[in-house]
């Protein structure tokens, strides 16, 4: 894979029959999260043993500065509701990952001399289908 600018790296939201890109970020991080479960035993050999297809999920995270955008209020709503939402990240290679996640973590930020900024944080709530559109 080559190099790929940062900026292509977005998060989109469900708005209808289409997805919106969430306006004004200006970081985002995604994390693959396999969480292991120990099934070692007296068996083993003195060697731990890891039950393979364990639980897996994904967290993203993202943060910006407001601009107004629709899919910011709609991030917000959904932060009020706990509902679940059809969310993509999108990568500059043409990858995306497509699921319903829920917003654990909403925060905005503000100091008197500076602009006002948020972040999110996505918990994935169901399978995470991955497409390829390069």
């Amino acid at each position: 894979m080559s190099i790929q600018p940062g900026s292509l790296m977005l998060l989109k939201v469900l708005n209808g029959d289409s997805f919106d890109t969430i306006g004004g970020l200006k970081t985002t991080r995604m994390v693959l999260n396999n969480q292991t479960i120990d099934i070692t035993n007296k068996l083993s050999g003195n060697w731990r043993e890891l039950l393979s297809g364990a639980v897996r999920s994904i967290s993203i995270t993202g943060g910006g500065i407001f601009t107004d955008s629709s899919s910011e209020l709609k991030i917000r709503n959904l932060s009020f509701s706990g509902a679940k939402e059809k969310f993509q990240m999108c990568f500059g290679s043409g990858e995306i990952f497509e699921g319903y996640f829920i917003i654990s973590s909403y925060e905005r930020t503000g100091n008197y001399d500076d602009e006002e900024t948020y972040t999110i944080t996505l918990e994935s709530a169901s399978n995470v289908e991955i497409k390829n559109h390069a």
